[in-house]
């Protein structure tokens, strides 16, 4: 039996690099949310606007969603040791979990909230509104926008993104709801726009706790198929049979791999094998953390197999 383990400096590197950017990128939507909250806060006082307060209110939970998604990012950069062998990458899907579940409660508050108003229109100063609004919704777009390319490859930084995202949607509910107002005296678009709004918010929390529960349960992830890396490798005429396949994320964007593979004959029971092997899993299926057992076909291994 021969067993093999593989994880490129290179892909270390690159990790801490895209961490890095990350925390600069929380860091600057973390004080431009901040900075047009208060602004939106001192707004609503000042127009009697329940919905601009409101909308404060949703961009202080943005603050603390994104601090927390801030916090989870600079604490994975921390070293492993010896009893947390992966180091805390899985603290950040802790975090996206949190903030779904926050997501998802915002989105029922704001059903909530709608479904009063439309009994209860609130008299406001919709030209103060819709110009406030728009500010906060240009400043959303343009946190979103720095977000964007991280939320792609890390479920931390799409959660925060969401929460930008769904409070954009907020505003820019708010300006539409503005200009229902101020040209027709329509008071029931505000909470007919944020029904529609909370309904996008629920959908888009949903995903994200369904993303970090599969990752926290260790599932294969979904754009990879345990029964096609399966064929890929006994496509290998070296390889009589596959068992204990394993494929998991260890946090978004970060695969592992684990597999026991029995050789056709001892001549084939060699590393070249293991490079071999290496080479197909990164190059069809960007696995690059591996780790690879050969055996042979008389070869028994008194554990359990799941």
């Amino acid at each position: 039996m021969t067993h093999h383990h593989s994880h490129t400096d290179n892909h270390v590197h690159a990790d801490c690099n895209q961490t890095d950017q990350n925390i600069t990128r929380l860091s600057i939507v973390l004080g431009v949310t901040a900075l047009y909250m208060f602004i939106e806060f001192l707004g609503g006082l000042w127009i009697n606007s329940l919905a601009l307060l409101a909308d404060a209110g949703h961009m202080l939970t943005d603050i603390g969603a994104i601090g927390l998604a801030l916090f989870a990012a600079w604490f994975s950069k921390q070293p492993c040791s010896s009893q947390k062998t992966y180091g805390y990458y899985r603290l950040e899907i802790l975090v996206a979990l949190i903030n779904g579940v926050a997501l998802a409660l915002i989105s029922f508050f704001i059903l909530y909230e709608a479904f009063v108003r439309i009994q209860h229109p609130l008299q406001i100063k919709a030209g103060a509104l819709i110009w406030i609004a728009t500010g906060g919704f240009i400043l959303n777009l343009i946190s979103a926008s720095i977000l964007f390319k991280s939320g792609q490859q890390n479920l931390n930084i799409r959660s925060a993104l969401f929460h930008v995202l769904s409070d954009s949607l907020g505003t820019l509910g708010t300006v539409i709801a503005g200009i229902a107002i101020y040209f027709w005296n329509f008071y029931q678009a505000d909470p007919i726009l944020s029904i529609v709004i909370a309904l996008l918010v629920l959908v888009n929390g949903w995903k994200i706790i369904q993303e970090a529960t599969n990752i926290l349960l260790e599932a294969c992830p979904v754009h990879l198929s345990v029964a096609d890396i399966e064929s890929a490798l006994t496509d290998l005429h070296e390889i009589r049979s596959v068992h204990d396949l394993h494929v998991w994320s260890i946090t978004s964007g970060k695969e592992a791999l684990s597999v026991h593979l029995v050789v056709e004959d001892t001549e084939h029971y060699t590393p070249d094998l293991v490079m071999k092997v290496q080479q197909v899993l990164k190059e069809k299926f960007g696995l690059t953390h591996l780790t690879v057992q050969l055996e042979t076909p008389d070869f028994e291994e008194d554990s359990i197999h799941f």
